[in-house]
């Protein structure tokens, strides 16, 4: 039986600290217009903390190779995006790549030295991976929810997703995730292949549907006994 499930996220909360009367009397009189400009000033001054120089990487193939520095090694080590080489570069797959393009933080040219633009790098992905853009979608919206998203083509799944917090090598993936358009027609017998696939591996089976706003909704499958 299927069940619709959408991931709950953490909402945080913040205490104001309490302010004596003596402190606000000693604050200098603020207009509307000096209070705009220093919270602009402010937003200024977090971009410019956040905001980094993006990461170069060639196209090859059927991956995106990052050049050796040490914000390409920080696409792995905090977010594990990709696989790191030998001489200090990370191999992306087309899916993270794209994402790290959309996100501005990463630059992909062509082996040629010619800058990619997103338009053109997914049309590419798209002659390589017919349901590229549907993949991607799910790709984006879990790496937006805060999970850890992999290719799980060894299970025969599409993906496997970990829980918030966890990294690969630290535990098992959590699910296993098959991405359909909401066009998609599916046969009993493959269904319960999707489901024998999740039940072998000992993992949970989530159907990703995706539909024409590029919404995507979750439903949880699992074997039940009469």
């Amino acid at each position: 039986m299927a069940r619709k499930t959408k991931p709950v996220e953490a909402v945080s909360s913040e205490t104001l600290g309490d302010e004596t009367s003596g402190v606000l009397e000693a604050l200098p009189v603020r207009t509307s217009a000096d209070k705009k400009k220093a919270k602009k000033s402010a937003e200024l001054q977090d971009e410019s903390k956040l905001k980094k120089k993006p990461v170069l990487g060639i196209l090859a193939g059927e991956r995106v190779i990052t050049e050796s520095s040490d914000d390409a090694r920080e696409f792995y080590n905090q977010s594990r995006f990709g696989t790191l080489t030998d001489n200090g570069k990370v191999e992306l797959s087309l899916l993270e790549a794209l994402y790290l393009i959309e996100k501005g933080r990463l630059i992909v040219k062509s082996e040629q030295g010619r800058v990619i633009s997103f338009e053109s790098y997914v049309k590419k992905s798209r002659s390589v991976e017919p349901n590229f853009w549907i993949r991607y979608i799910v790709f984006k919206d879990m790496r937006n929810r805060g999970y850890i998203i992999k290719t799980a083509l060894k299970f025969g799944a599409d993906f496997r997703v970990y829980d918030r917090g966890v990294k690969p090598g630290e535990d098992h993936a959590k699910w296993i995730v098959f991405p359909v358009h909401e066009t998609s027609v599916y046969t009993w017998h493959e269904f319960s292949a999707k489901n024998r696939v999740a039940h072998s591996t000992k993992k949970r089976l989530l159907l990703a549907i995706v539909d024409d706003e590029n919404d995507v909704t979750y439903y949880t499958v699992a074997w039940t006994r009469p």
